[in-house]
């Protein structure tokens, strides 16, 4: 006499709303991650062909009134070289060869952005101006 049974029945795992929140939230995450950066400045950037990836440790911004900023601070323009020399020294305490980003609007002079970008080059750091 046999007294097993012939058909065993398996339990499954409905994942299919798991699959749907997981979707969700990989999409929301990844639009915020575009979204989110503290320290910017709106101004307007000319369009190129070319983007230039570099690690931001420090962002100077220019506006079309000349006014400087460091990060989202605004700084007096007789004192920037001197607050833009001490940030770099600052971040040298960190990182090797700190790189200097500089978004300057497309009515800004850009004489400033030079000066600025050789500034950054007498202390050894790196340069990346969003000019195009």
């Amino acid at each position: 006499m046999k007294f097993r049974k012939k058909h065993r029945e398996e339990s499954e795992v409905f994942t299919d709303s798991l699959n749907d929140i997981l979707f969700i939230l990989l999409m929301f995450f990844l639009i915020v991650a575009t979204l989110a950066n503290p320290n910017v400045v709106k101004v307007g950037l000319p369009r190129g062909t070319k983007d230039t990836k570099a690690k931001q440790n420090i962002m100077v911004s220019i506006d079309k009134n000349q006014q400087f900023f460091l990060g989202a601070k605004k700084i007096d323009a007789s004192q920037f070289d001197s607050v833009l020399s001490s940030e770099i020294r600052r971040y040298k305490a960190f990182v090797d060869t700190p790189t200097v980003v500089i978004n300057a609007d497309t009515t800004a002079f850009y004489g400033e952005v030079y000066r600025i970008m050789r500034l950054a080059k007498k202390d050894t750091a790196k340069v990346v101006a969003r000019i195009d």
